[in-house]
């Protein structure tokens, strides 16, 4: 019964780490932007990481051999919110880039920022998902202990990476209207005193 407790506890902690990694990525994406809305809009690639870390598992059971949710295959799912939203990141701040900088319109900033991040987003993703590959193939003394834990972080990324290059734009093109809203009102409050001072 002491295991089991301690595992018990274990799960109860990972799964508050977990919540707690998801609003710690939020606030400093939050703090990053500015704004409240780019980074729920990263976050929702969390998501579809989550399916994918969950179907790699059921591969890996149907296919290889049978891997528990231990500690280690939970705390997988805490690593894999780092490593998925990096993918939306790179897509969303280069189109508030072009739309703040370049001045572009809305749909080219997304569409032209989505064109020139496709390739760094697919070669890290597929460098990482080679790397995590022998994790989670590996048969042998040892090799349970950290299965479950590569497989959680490359079904994540695989699945959230292919997702990501549809979907983020897509959400993207809706809400950035609201950034020409927002410029303008800005600019409005800051010619206030101006006008005032006059």
């Amino acid at each position: 019964s002491g295991s089991a407790d301690s595992l018990t506890q274990a799960r109860t902690a990972l799964q508050w780490n977990f919540l707690l990694a998801l609003a710690i990525t939020y606030l400093l994406m939050a703090a990053l932007y500015g704004n409240f809305i780019y980074p729920l809009i990263i976050m929702f690639t969390v998501p579809l990481a989550g399916a994918g870390g969950f179907i790699a598992l059921k591969l890996v059971n149907m296919f290889i051999a049978y891997q528990p949710m231990d500690v280690l295959t939970m705390l997988g799912f805490i690593i894999m919110i780092g490593v998925v939203v990096t993918n939306a990141i790179l897509i969303v701040h280069q189109s508030l880039n072009n739309v703040r900088e370049a001045r572009m319109d809305y749909y080219d900033a997304v569409i032209e920022a989505t064109r020139t991040r496709l390739r760094p987003i697919y070669m890290t993703a597929t460098t990482s998902v080679i790397a995590l590959l022998p994790l989670v193939v590996r048969v042998g003394a040892g090799a349970e202990l950290y299965r479950g834990l590569g497989a959680v972080v490359l079904g994540g990324l695989a699945l959230s990476t292919v997702f990501t290059v549809f979907m983020i734009p897509a959400i993207l093109i809706f809400f950035l209207p609201m950034e020409g809203r927002f410029r303008r009102r800005a600019e409005q409050n800051i010619g206030v005193p101006e006008a005032i001072a006059k």
